[in-house]
Formats: structure tokens, C-alpha cells, sequence
């Protein structure tokens, strides 16, 4: 079976709120316990694309809150706590239990809780008398959000501002890359499976790896070792691939306007945590839930927008066309009345159609739902031209640059602040060689926008590093650039800027789907044969390369530290429906960023090294999943 995140996270979940307990095959708790659940923000977000209330009421859960808020004692009920290991989650509990707030706690750390946390939860309940109050304490390994069963958010926030800030300290980078490799454990223990990783060599990508190596290599010498038991023979014999990428391996497909309907909901309306809020016709804001449960959204989210309103078109048609079906079966619609003489037959028809009505009012919901989506999504594609930015910027990517008169019509013409900026940076990167007059030009074009320049300045210094790493320049501006780009990327600084050229080739495929493919192929090839190889199960002295798992490989997991996005994501799931020997690709990162996002850390970057342009003035903050 192939490897379902959302499944195994579900799984887990639902045994944590029927306390622990093995269920019955039917997902349920052998007996029926009342019980009431606290989490604290972080851990509702994991819950939220998950579980709805009545998955909660179906598991026993009456009442649920967040441990932040004043709560009044509930007698003689167990409560199942799902928090974040941390000091103020730890003191809470400590005062609810002194309180005797419930019966008895259950305690659910979302990962592992660190050994001084622990004694001061012994110590703190013993203090005040309430230690016979725990009843169980466990570690949950589920920091990560899953947002579709392929697809997953450690919800890390602004780590690419983090790791490339050049104020930053060896022991800050330090402490975000164990971060990372810890929620990219939390997802292997899920899934139970230890993979083989691949990366390219420097840069965050090597660190991730190297210490995620490390870590379950520690895990796998322990007694309770969360990976013996999942899956049996198979699972030893068929691992899968995990490959870690940097977000500077590919830039321009972070920023890029694209115009398919996934992407699209998620830049333009804003999708969080599969949900949506949109303004519906007569007014008002309806709000939405998009996941694998819409048949809709999972057949069409690939699909460029056009192609989904003829789509949604289609759908309505048909739908009026089997309540038509429906009318003149039962007589509804035709003014035929019964008459009694055929009593079964007219029986018949009413009970088919009874039957029909609940499945056609649903696919009617669907309709509608998706008929006010794209109604929102063709205000913004008419307002600020996104079909003509997607597609400038794709010809732009293909064709290695654009004509000067061409991007200050762009840069003058419809669009927001942020689409022009995207637009000029799109360029930077695609450009082979950059024209000093041009890039004056659109500088003064984003100016008279009164655009933010700050990431426009950024991507042009690191885009220049080339330049200044093969010729010292100005030697005191130059140290410091340099020994901070040295210092990150190791070798790998050209990825940022060489790269660029080879992102799209004539089949529009994405550098990190080509790479995937090569890197599930195993066999030698002149793009990746520098890349790392780890394998966790295989003896450290046998060298990095030397891993006993060869490819072809089956599934894979793709992860990119410092922020995914929906391309990435539906690129990884065509490769799969191509590709005979990829069964399942499961893809992950930091947090999920929309295209305005991932700018708004360039410009926050851009202002940290004193690069110049105006303030950050962006209305939306930056916030993934």
C-alpha cells in the first residue's frame, strides 16, 4: 500500500482522543468514554484539516478549548491534552491539575518533550500534590500539518528569512536546522518508515539531512524504537527516497504567477489550512473547505483555469439535466399525474428518486461552491491581468529574457504593488545577462508604482554574488557578503543564479521534478552524481555513498526547507501519474507560501542588508501554513 500521510496522521490522532486505546477495525473505541479536549494553537492547527467537530463528538469528545483560556472544572471526565512541548504549556498543566480541574490528564506532546521539561511537570504535580492526576504521558511525533494525503507543513514560519539572514549567528542556524530535522522526524515516525536520503551538497539542505541522519540513527539503537514494528518485511525491503531540497535550489518557482486552479485559490483568495473565504454573490463572506473530500477540487485542481470553468459549466449542465430525469420520472415536472394503475412502478420512481436527492442536492453544494470561487478568482484575473503576468513570465523563463519595452508596459499596466514586483524579479532570474540601463529603468518603474524594491534588491545582489565571488570588488562589502554566502551555501551559491537557465525545459518541467526523477532512477547521471546519499540503517563507516538500497525506488518524499508551494506540489503528482516506476510522491516544506509571501522574506532580507528602496509597506503578513 502506498504511503498516506493523512491516513497515518488520522490514525494517530484518533487513537490519542480515544486515550490511547488499541480501536476496533471500524476507527472506534471499544467503549464509549466522555471526555474533553485541550490543545494549544499550534496543535488545533494540525487538528483543523484533520478532524471536524463531529468526528470529535463521534470520538467521545463533549467539550474541547485552548489551554490558554480560563476553563471552570468538569468532575468525574478525563481530559486529553495535545500541546507542544514547551514551558508555558508544562506550567498550565501543572496549575489545571493542582486545580483538579478533570478526572485525570492524558497528557499528548506533539513531539518528543526534552528532559528538563519533563522533570519540571514531576516535580511542579508532586509539589502540589496532584501527581496522582497524570495518568498517561505520551509523545506524539505529529508536529506537522497535513493538508492533502500527499501533502505536508512543519507550519515553521519565515525560515528562509532565518537561515538567510546575514546577522545570523552559526548557533541560530544551528537551532532552526534541528527544528526542521524534527518535524521531518515527527513525519518518518508517522509513516514509520526510514527512508534513504539524497541532497544536493551545501547549503541547508546537506545540514536538514545531515542532522535528520543523525537522529535516526540515534532513535534506531534505542529499545522502544518507533520503527521496528511498522509495515513487517515489506517495508524493510521497499524504502522510500527522501529527498531534501533548498528553497535557492529553484526561486522563480516561488514566485512565479501561475495559472492553474490550485495554485491560483492559494495566491490569489488565500487558502489556509484547506480553507477558504470568499465573497458571495448577494454579499457577505461564505467560507469554504477545500480537501480530498471535494470530488471537484481533487479532479480539477491541476487543470489552468480556463479549462475549470468550462469544467464547472459542464457539471451544472449535468446536474440540471439529472434533476430534469428525476422530474419526469416521478412525474414532477411533466404535469402527468398518477393515475393508480401502475401503483409499484410510480412507487419505484418516487423511491429512486427519494434516494437520488440527498447525492444530487451535494453535487449541486459542490457546484455552487466552486461557481463562487472562480466567480472571485475572474474578478482578480480581470482586475489585475494574471493571465498576462503568468504567461509573460512563463515566455520569459523559456525564452531567457524579455524586451525592455515589453516589461515597462507590465510594469505600468494593471496588476498590484506585489504583482509588479513579482514580475520584475521573475526577470532578474530569468535574465541570462543583466543590462544595468534596463534594471534602472524597471527600478524607476517599481518606484513611480510606489512598489516595495527591497526583494527586487536582494535577488539582484544575490544574482551579482557570481560576479563579486569571481572578482573582488569592493573588499569590505565584500567580505562580509561573501563569508555569509561562503558560510551557508558552501559551493552552492552558483545553484541560486547558474541554475536559473535550465529551470523549465520544452516540457515546462520544474528543476526539482527532473532532479526527482533522476535521483528514483539510481542510475548515474552526470546532474546528480554529486549529491549525498545517506542511509540511517547502513553502518556509518561504510561512507555517505555506499547505502545497500539501489535504485529504482517506488515512492518518495520531496521536502524543501524554506517554504513549498502548489506548484511544486502539482508538478510532483503529474510525475507520478507519468511515471511508471514512482507509485506515490509525497511532498513537504517549512510552511506553504504564496508567491506575495515568499517575496515579502526576500524584501524583509533585502532591508536587513541595508540594500535600499523603501520600507516594507505589505498589507498581508508574511505567514505560511
Amino acid at each position: 500500500m502506498a504511503l498516506n500521510l493523512r491516513v497515518k496522521q488520522t490514525e494517530c490522532i484518533t487513537r490519542m482522543l480515544n486515550l490511547n486505546q488499541p480501536l476496533n477495525p471500524g476507527g472506534t473505541a471499544n467503549e464509549e468514554v466522555y471526555k474533553i479536549l485541550i490543545y494549544d494553537r499550534f496543535c488545533q492547527n494540525i487538528l483543523s484539516p484533520l478532524i471536524h467537530v463531529k468526528d470529535l463528538r463521534k470520538h467521545g469528545v463533549t467539550l474541547y478549548f485552548l489551554i490558554d483560556k480560563d476553563r471552570k472544572p468538569v468532575l468525574d471526565v478525563p481530559a486529553v491534552y495535545f500541546v507542544q512541548p514547551n514551558q508555558s504549556n508544562i506550567q498550565r498543566i501543572i496549575a489545571d491539575a493542582s486545580r483538579s480541574l478533570y478526572d485525570s490528564f492524558h497528557l499528548n506532546f506533539s513531539s518528543s518533550v526534552p528532559r528538563p521539561l519533563l522533570e519540571d511537570l514531576a516535580s511542579g504535580t508532586l509539589n502540589s500534590g496532584s501527581i496522582d492526576k497524570i495518568a498517561k504521558v505520551h509523545d506524539q511525533y505529529l508536529e506537522f500539518v497535513t493538508l492533502e494525503d500527499n501533502l505536508f507543513s512543519l507550519a515553521q514560519q519565515s525560515t528562509y528569512v532565518q537561515l538567510n539572514d546575514p546577522s545570523a549567528g552559526d548557533r541560530e542556524i544551528e537551532e532552526i536546522i534541528e527544528r526542521v530535522a524534527s518535524g521531518l522526524f515527527c513525519v518518518l515516525a508517522t509513516l514509520g518508515v526510514v527512508p534513504v536520503i539524497r541532497c544536493p551538497r551545501g547549503g541547508p539542505a546537506e545540514m536538514v539531512a545531515s542532522a535528520l541522519d543523525q537522529k535516526l540513527r540515534d532513535h534506531l539503537l534505542s529499545k522502544n524504537n518507533l520503527f521496528t514494528e511498522g509495515g513487517g518485511f515489506m517495508s524493510s525491503f521497499q524504502r522510500p527516497l527522501l529527498c531534501i531540497f533548498d528553497r535557492n535550489f529553484e526561486l522563480s518557482v516561488g514566485i512565479q504567477h501561475d495559472f492553474r486552479y490550485r495554485p491560483l485559490v492559494h495566491d490569489v483568495l488565500g487558502l489556509k489550512l484547506n480553507r477558504l473565504n470568499v465573497q458571495s454573490e448577494k454579499g457577505g463572506m461564505k467560507s469554504y473547505e477545500l480537501d480530498s473530500s471535494d470530488p471537484f477540487w481533487s479532479a480539477n485542481g491541476s487543470l489552468e483555469f480556463p479549462e475549470v470553468a468550462v469544467e464547472i459549466e459542464t457539471q451544472l449542465n449535468k446536474y440540471k439535466k439529472d434533476v430534469e430525469d428525476v422530474n419526469k420520472r416521478t412525474g414532477g415536472g411533466t404535469g402527468a399525474e398518477f393515475d393508480g394503475t401502475d401503483l409499484i412502478g410510480n412507487t419505484k420512481h418516487l423511491m429512486n428518486a427519494v434516494n437520488s436527492l440527498p447525492e444530487l442536492t451535494e453535487r449541486k453544494q459542490v457546484i455552487d461552491k466552486h461557481t463562487n470561487i472562480a466567480t472571485a478568482l475572474l474578478g482578480q484575473i480581470k482586475e489585475r491581468a494574471l493571465d498576462s503576468y503568468a504567461k509573460k513570465e512563463n515566455d520569459m523563463m523559456m525564452r531567457g529574457g524579455i524586451d525592455r519595452s515589453e516589461i515597462l508596459a507590465v510594469l505600468k499596466g494593471k496588476g498590484s504593488k506585489m504583482d509588479k514586483v513579482r514580475f520584475a524579479i521573475m526577470y532578474l532570474i530569468s535574465s541570462e545577462t543583466i543590462n544595468p540601463a534596463e534594471v534602472e529603468a524597471i527600478e524607476a518603474a517599481l518606484r513611480e508604482a510606489e512598489a516595495d524594491t527591497n526583494a527586487f534588491h536582494y535577488v539582484k545582489k544575490i544574482k551579482s554574488l557570481n560576479v563579486s565571488l569571481a572578482a573582488s570588488a569592493n573588499s569590505a562589502s565584500r567580505s562580509n557578503i561573501v563569508d555569509w554566502a561562503e558560510k551557508l551555501y558552501g559551493q552552492s551559491i552558483s545553484a541560486v543564479t547558474a541554475g536559473m537557465k535550465n529551470l523549465l525545459s520544452g516540457d515546462q518541467q520544474l528543476a526539482v521534478t527532473r532532479t526527482l526523477e533522476a535521483l528514483i532512477e539510481g542510475k548515474p547521471n552526470p546532474d546528480i552524481d554529486s549529491y549525498l546519499m545517506l542511509d540511517p540503517r547502513a553502518p556509518k563507516s561504510s561512507g555517505s555513498g555506499n547505502s545497500h538500497v539501489k535504485g529504482p525506488f517506488r515512492e518518495a518524499i520531496v521536502f524543501m526547507v524554506g517554504g513549498g508551494n502548489y506548484v511544486e506540489y502539482g508538478s510532483l503528482q503529474e510525475l507520478v501519474q507519468r511515471q511508471q516506476t514512482v507509485k506515490n510522491v509525497i511532498y513537504g516544506s517549512t510552511e506553504i507560501l504564496t508567491g506575495s509571501e515568499l517575496v515579502e522574506q526576500l524584501g524583509l532580507l533585502g532591508q536587513k542588508m541595508g540594500l535600499g528602496g523603501p520600507a516594507a509597506s505589505s498589507s498581508s503578513s508574511t505567514s505560511g501554513h
